[in-house]
């Protein structure tokens, strides 16, 4: 059994409610940890309101958010700049939230013709770049590998590689069952080549399509349950065994978990919860 304590809800799961609606979902679901998102419709992490009284009414749900997700393309020199302003803001923000951490989520785009040491070295520069922005706030940076084809970070060990390259101290690794499974690392390289030390939080999400592996995407993400195709509850229970003490967030993005009508969405909820342990 994992204590149900340590399972977190992304907004991603059910992007039409309300913030407080879903700080109220969690809570109904007996889970006291949430991510936020700033990729919604309207793209403003907190809806309409000041983050002071998005976090008074996270407060008053008894939920704390433990993320924003994220800063995109974080390691693409060339929009650095951009980058370096959007991270700013998204700090700010996770300040007001009390939040202790921002993903960063590295370019993923058919268009990349950057090699593999290029791409290595402007992640490891970008964040050394970040590393006192974090800092000065008290903030951690998640990465987030992305197991995509495309992806110029799809393995969790050039993440650490790149972490340590960059000499700060801001940084843990986001493990996602969803791209490790489709990404380079092999599963017994967890424990073995990666320390599960380096894991800040665990997405958790499931496949049950019967296409082929090399054609998922985000659609095709639903809650994890006895029909998963990726392993994804082997390799939290890995990830566990191994020492892993930390958050494991449901991040579903398939419209068919997304469009449930809230209380289908909340049995759906409870019963992957169930299955994943808690």
């Amino acid at each position: 059994m994992i204590d149900i304590r340590r399972f977190a809800l992304n907004r991603i799961t059910c992007p039409t409610l309300s913030l407080e609606e879903f700080f109220r979902l969690a809570a109904d679901l007996g889970l006291s940890k949430v991510e936020l998102r700033d990729d919604l419709p309207g793209g403003r992490i907190v809806d309409d309101m000041e983050p002071a009284r998005a976090a008074a009414l996270a407060e008053k749900h008894g939920v704390k958010v433990i993320t924003i997700n994220a800063l995109q393309k974080f390691n693409l020199a060339s929009v650095k700049a951009r980058v370096s302003a959007e991270l700013e803001e998204l700090l700010d923000t996770a300040a007001a939230l009390r939040c202790p951490a921002v993903v960063l989520c590295p370019n993923n785009d058919t268009n990349d013709t950057r090699d593999a040491a290029t791409r290595l070295s402007e992640t490891a520069a970008a964040l050394s770049a970040f590393g006192p922005s974090f800092v000065r706030r008290g903030i951690l940076g998640y990465v987030e590998p992305l197991g995509f084809a495309e992806c110029s970070l799809p393995s969790i060990m050039a993440a650490v590689t790149a972490i340590t390259r960059s000499g700060q101290p801001c940084y843990r690794t986001v493990y996602d069952t969803f791209h490790h499974y489709l990404g380079p690392d092999a599963e017994n390289d967890i424990g073995t080549s990666y320390d599960v030390s380096h894991t800040g939080l665990i997405h958790a999400s499931g496949v049950e399509s019967p296409i082929a592996k090399e054609k998922y995407r985000d659609e095709h993400r639903v809650l994890p349950g006895p029909s998963d195709r990726t392993s994804c509850r082997e390799q939290i229970r890995r990830h566990v065994r191994l020492g892993y003490a930390g958050d494991i967030s449901l991040e579903p993005f398939a419209a068919e978990v997304q469009k449930l009508p809230r209380a289908k969405l909340a049995d759906a909820l409870r019963a992957s919860l169930e299955y994943l342990g808690a």
